[in-house]
């Protein structure tokens, strides 16, 4: 557990930070059920697709304590045709000795204020659905559940189900945008 007197700070994350990042992350896909990849992400991977991110104005964050990467998280496209560009997908990994000591409630709202900051809409979370804790994480930062996928992971010998969940950003749908993220896009209308 970290000190409670650490300063814990959030900011961009560097390329620097990667190796953290991936140590995190391995845990996670060899212990926990919140993501679905099989095998750890090699250095090359989330170094593209931290790029990848920041080159389309989604952010990339981390939570450093006394000089370590306690936690990341990031935001991707929800889909990646033109219509849905003003929604998001996000994802937070806390580091194993970490976890329960906030650095999720540092995270999350940070990246909620960076992606409303960009122009975007909506955010929408993929939760295991037996993932009690982070479904009440989540509802106290403003999601609401909006769908069941029940069975459609399979993981550590045993079916899963994943929860949706979503929160507007900024107007969300109550307003049109007036600047889209991104590169801007032509609507076709009929």
């Amino acid at each position: 557990m970290p000190d409670s007197a650490q300063e814990i700070f959030v900011r961009p994350s560097t390329e620097a930070d990667v190796p953290a990042m991936i140590a995190i992350y391995c845990h996670h896909v060899q212990h926990g059920l919140g993501d679905y990849e099989m095998e750890p992400l090699h250095p090359d991977d989330i170094k593209r697709r931290r790029k990848s991110m920041l080159k389309r104005r989604l952010p990339h964050i981390v939570a450093e304590g006394n000089g370590a990467i306690l936690g990341y998280a990031y935001a991707v496209p929800f889909r990646k045709r033109p219509a849905y560009r003003y929604a998001v997908k996000h994802s937070i990994y806390v580091h194993q000795d970490h976890l329960h000591a906030g650095i999720g409630r540092r995270l999350l709202p940070a990246l909620i204020e960076a992606c409303t900051a960009a122009g975007y809409r909506q955010m929408i979370a993929y939760i295991d659905g037996a993932n009690l804790p982070s479904i009440e994480f989540h509802s106290a930062n403003g999601f609401r559940q909006v769908g069941l996928l029940p069975c459609v992971g399979f993981k550590f010998g045993r079916w899963t189900d994943t929860l949706l969940m979503q929160r507007p950003l900024g107007a969300g749908g109550s307003a049109s945008p007036d600047d889209p993220p991104g590169k801007p896009v032509t609507e076709d209308r009929p």
